[in-house]
């Protein structure tokens, strides 16, 4: 495709009513805008502008340019000011990226936004699955734990508390663990993420537990019974009295709060889940990112439990 700039200088010029206007508007000389419109005239073979030393004229050949001339200039513009629009003000589709354990929060914390901007939509991915971020055009992907290496930037949110829980009817039937010693005795659910698969056809599956409380320190490796791949899934199987089950306190808190579920050994703490927002890798973020990115952390960070990134 020839070069469109000769097009538009020519466009602006006669808009302008002379070329020194022109160069003023373009950021121009006037010897250079000129030469471009020449070098236009050269290339096609044609005269475009009678110039004398008051005005400018249009030629029958430069009257029938024109208003292709000015359409693209116009386009030009208008490109322009979306990419500004885009820049300063948020528009268009913001695409989310969560795991399920996640989704919850994403509605509260971005409901703000959306109120504020009519002009944003907002598509929410909901997956424990890793998506393929490119391919599905995210502009914002929630990730907790160790992240992997990517050309993503990361933008730490908060640091979740984990907790161990079990369900009132559990813990009547199967009794209140007082020592960290005592939880080899029980029922564990566990994540993917969490269990180690045995090596043998017949083993159990099993996950490590890290618990500290001031200076002591507890480590040890237990038996899960169930395993499943869904976060949700594992807090409503330990709210039915499936067994004991390591969950994010923010998830968790509106089921302590009714009953649903207990902390066992509150005392004693576990290493913390970080969560992070990835964003691709650009030279400046689009509105709609940079709110929705202000929007979360100050949403994670006055979650329950929530620590510090």
């Amino acid at each position: 495709m020839n070069d469109l700039k000769p097009y538009a200088v020519f466009a602006e010029t006669v808009s302008s009513g002379s070329m020194s206007a022109a160069a003023r508007r373009l950021g121009m000389s006037p010897s250079a805008v000129s030469q471009t419109i020449r070098a236009l005239e050269q290339q096609a073979g044609v005269t475009l502008l009678h110039r004398s030393t008051r005005k400018l004229t249009l030629t029958e050949a430069g009257a029938r340019c024109y208003p292709h001339c000015l359409r693209l200039l116009e386009a030009a513009n208008a490109a322009n000011d979306s990419l500004l629009h885009a820049r300063d003000a948020p528009s268009g589709e913001l695409r989310v990226a969560a795991p399920v354990g996640f989704g919850l929060h994403i509605a509260p914390a971005l409901a703000p936004v959306l109120a504020a901007w009519p002009q944003l939509r907002l598509r929410l991915m909901v997956d424990d699955a890793m998506i393929d971020l490119i391919d599905a055009r995210i502009d914002i992907a929630i990730r907790a734990g160790r992240l992997p290496d990517s050309g993503w930037i990361a933008r730490r949110l908060c640091r979740f508390e984990v907790i161990l829980c079990a369900a009132p009817a559990y813990i009547e039937r199967h009794g209140m663990p007082d020592t960290p010693r005592a939880l080899s005795n029980h029922h564990w659910l566990g994540s993917m993420r969490q269990a180690v698969e045995p090596k043998g056809d017949d083993g159990v599956p099993s996950m490590e537990l890290d618990l500290r409380q001031g200076e002591q320190r507890e480590h040890m490796r237990v038996g899960v019974r169930i395993v499943s791949n869904n976060q949700l899934s594992l807090q409503q199987m330990c709210e039915q009295g499936m067994g004991l089950a390591l969950l994010g306190h923010a998830d968790v808190h509106p089921a302590l709060e009714r009953g649903a579920l207990v902390r066992v050994l509150p005392h004693w703490q576990l290493p913390a889940l970080p969560v992070a927002a990835m964003t691709p890798r650009r030279d400046g973020d689009p509105a709609k990112v940079k709110v929705a990115l202000d929007a979360l952390q100050r949403h994670f960070a006055a979650l329950p439990g929530a620590r510090p990134a």
